[in-house]
């Protein structure tokens, strides 16, 4: 049997590409999570980019002064929210943590009317299923509560410690600065110190990236922060109406959380209270919610066709693969990181994946 060298040397060639750009993604995802404020930085700045061109456009100023005059209305907008955000939900979750164990009383307790008004006798359940089934769900509720009061014991550690949240602040208003003021300078300091075929072949999936992923982020942000402004808004309204909304940031934080995961929304929190508060009798907040829910709906399906260019062109089911793939490997933040890198491996594999990929790995041509 004769081996044909140069084929399988090319094909060990085309799989370890594969493998190292997958692993350098990977890496780069968390290099991500461990240099955050500049994410934050990076994504404040395409935001607020077609904003600065604007002011130059119309004014005549220089790239800096405008960067520096939408910055500074910016900076001031976004220190007065997360004094404001901070300072709300430490009070909140204090309160919560406070009152967690009568909630949680109170769930199990509605749980288990539900299985005593079951009639299980109808529906031939044995006793030791019965019996299996209400002790699972005790443990469900037990693990709901751990991990309920872990997060907000680690929020409000995160939170009370000022200095750090400080520095985080700064370095990212600095690095938003930098970004939006010098970015010309950025992109020649990376042509000079790097080789020119890398910065050929980084400037054609920069500028893929950039109008694929960079436009995602930019219109899912947007996106995320009108409904959560619109949950907001709404849970405070009900809140001064004498509605019981006892944790109006929280929620909204919680809504909003949801609403960015791909292919979830906020009807997935929203329908659920909806209906849990109608079980508990409160008619009037269900119907609220469910009337916020739909304006927010509608708001979304306005706008969203105006800020997204396009869609990804990922089925859903691939995007659920990469959320649950994320959230095995780095947990909840993964949910969110996911499908990101899922975008990144698709630029950079494109035409792998539509010749496909295993016939393009192991083609003879």
């Amino acid at each position: 049997m004769v081996i044909d060298i140069a084929y399988w040397t090319r094909v060990l060639k085309r799989i370890i590409i594969a493998v190292v750009s997958i692993i350098a993604v990977y890496l780069a995802f968390k290099l991500a999570i461990f240099y955050i404020p500049f994410l934050i930085a990076f994504i404040i700045s395409l935001i607020v980019e077609p904003i600065i061109r604007s002011v130059v456009k119309k004014t005549k100023l220089t790239r800096k002064t405008s960067a520096i005059i939408v910055l500074l209305f910016v900076f001031t907008v976004l220190i007065g929210l997360i004094i404001w955000g901070i300072a709300s939900v430490i009070s909140e979750a204090s309160n919560l943590l406070q009152g967690l164990n009568g909630y949680i009383e109170k769930g199990y307790q509605q749980i288990q009317w539900f299985i005593d008004n079951m009639d299980f006798e109808k529906i031939k359940i044995p006793e030791q299923v019965y019996g299996i089934v209400q002790n699972s769900l005790g443990d469900v509720v037990s693990t709901i509560s751990n991990w309920v009061r872990g997060t907000l014991t680690s929020l409000l550690n995160g939170l009370t410690q000022l200095p750090i949240i400080g520095i985080y602040i700064i370095i990212t208003l600095l690095a938003t600065y930098f970004i939006c003021t010098d970015k010309l300078y950025i992109l020649d300091q990376m042509e000079h110190h790097l080789p020119k075929l890398w910065i050929k072949k980084l400037k054609i999936h920069l500028k893929e990236l950039t109008v694929t992923l960079g436009g995602y982020l930019k219109a899912e942000v947007i996106l995320i922060i009108i409904s959560f402004i619109e949950v907001l808004v709404g849970l405070y309204i009900f809140k001064f109406i004498g509605f019981n909304i006892q944790y109006p940031l929280l929620a909204a934080l919680g809504i909003g959380f949801v609403d960015a995961l791909p292919i979830l929304g906020s009807g997935t929190v929203m329908v659920p209270w909806a209906i849990i508060s109608a079980i508990n009798g409160d008619i009037r907040l269900a119907i609220a919610l469910l009337i916020l829910y739909t304006i927010v709906l509608v708001v979304r399906q306005l706008l969203e066709p105006r800020i997204v260019s396009g869609q990804i062109g990922i089925h859903p089911i691939f995007t659920l693969i990469a959320m649950y793939t994320g959230f095995k490997f780095a947990g909840v933040i993964g949910l969110l990181f996911g499908p990101i890198i899922l975008i990144i491996l698709k630029n950079i594999f494109g035409t792998l994946i539509d010749k496909g990929v295993v016939k393009t790995i192991l083609d003879r041509g």
